[in-house]
């Protein structure tokens, strides 16, 4: 059996919301609201959901770049929110990040070389020769040249400063690589090699990732599981197999049939939502999902559904599939 490396248990995160010159707090945004998980060593988890669902904000806590609010987080046997500053920064050399946006995500004052090279220096991995070698090498796996090696950023188009975000993944010799929409904002064509790729250097470097985005044919693509999350909850998680082929979850039924599919004579059922996706500063009550569910029922708007196991790998939730409440 696979071990667990990444355990998340009711991971929470609201953010305060002030008002008036003294900044008194009058609510607060439920930006994540109990988020549940395991990651296996090897796997991919896929982590998809609209815009504000809470999965980049999940995906940047448990790195603990945000602070939860609530919540654990064990990595490899170690609870990571339990950890000192100084503790966290040295857990961070097995879990690391691929960032969204790749021109933001780069020093434009530093090299390439010096990119690739801080992390090495910020754990003090290496003498400088030993590090500029694994520099060299680090940029020829990823697709780059070692003339690359002195350029700048802007220098490099959108695919090939992913691929330097990539490189500096993968510095450290990490376990765990969280990659927070890291094709969104490339080109169809380069998306398409940016994941070959990242396929490509799990197999030989025996990488787990989290793969946050909201693209489903992506993610269909590169997960072993995927999780739906909708207003900062999961509301399904399942085998990437099961869970497009089989949707339990309307807002999960309601994503997938809003994916284009390429040919012109094919007609599928459409789930229509209704509405806009409520405020995270004022989430429904009972199934925050009822206000656009076209199957919500009176108990949906009492009790909150819980994320419970439906068929082997397979677990939603959602109050049409539970048996202790008596829908109407």
């Amino acid at each position: 059996m696979t071990d667990v490396l990444l355990k998340v248990e009711n991971l929470k995160k609201h953010f305060p919301i002030k008002k008036g010159i003294f900044a008194r707090e009058v609510g607060q945004v439920k930006a994540v609201d109990g988020v549940s998980f395991d990651v296996l060593e090897g796997e991919t988890l896929g982590i998809v959901g609209e815009s504000g669902c809470g999965k980049s904000t999940t995906g940047r806590m448990l790195m603990r770049l945000i602070e939860p609010t609530e919540g654990d987080v064990t990595f490899n046997g170690k609870n990571l929110t339990a950890l000192s500053a100084e503790e966290m920064r040295q857990a961070r050399r097995d879990i690391q990040m691929v960032f969204q946006d790749p021109y933001a995500s780069l020093n434009p004052r530093h090299t390439v070389a010096q990119i690739l090279e801080e992390p090495l220096i910020v754990h003090n991995i290496g003498t400088k020769a030993e590090r500029r070698d694994k520099v060299m090498r680090l940029l020829k796996t990823v697709g780059l040249s070692e003339y690359h090696a002195n350029r700048y950023p802007h220098q490099f188009s959108g695919g090939q400063r992913q691929r330097i975000g990539i490189a500096r993944a993968l510095m450290t010799n990490p376990k765990l690589i969280i990659a927070d929409e890291p094709v969104s904002a490339l080109d169809v064509s380069i998306q398409a090699q940016v994941l070959n790729l990242m396929q490509q250097l799990q197999q030989e470097l025996k990488l787990t990732y989290i793969f946050i985005a909201h693209d489903l044919g992506v993610v269909r693509h590169i997960s072993d599981r995927v999780g739906v999350m909708y207003l900062g909850k999961m509301v399904e998680l399942a085998t990437s197999e099961s869970l497009y082929e089989e949707p339990l979850h309307p807002y999960t039924k309601a994503l997938l049939a809003a994916v284009p599919v390429p040919d012109p004579d094919f007609v599928k059922e459409t789930t229509m939502l209704q509405g806009d996706i409520p405020s995270p500063s004022n989430p429904p009550s009972g199934c925050t999902f009822h206000t656009r569910c076209p199957f919500a029922q009176a108990a949906c708007k009492e009790k909150v559904p819980v994320l419970q196991q439906i068929k082997p790998g397979h677990a939603v939730a959602c109050h049409l599939y539970d048996d202790t409440v008596t829908m109407i």
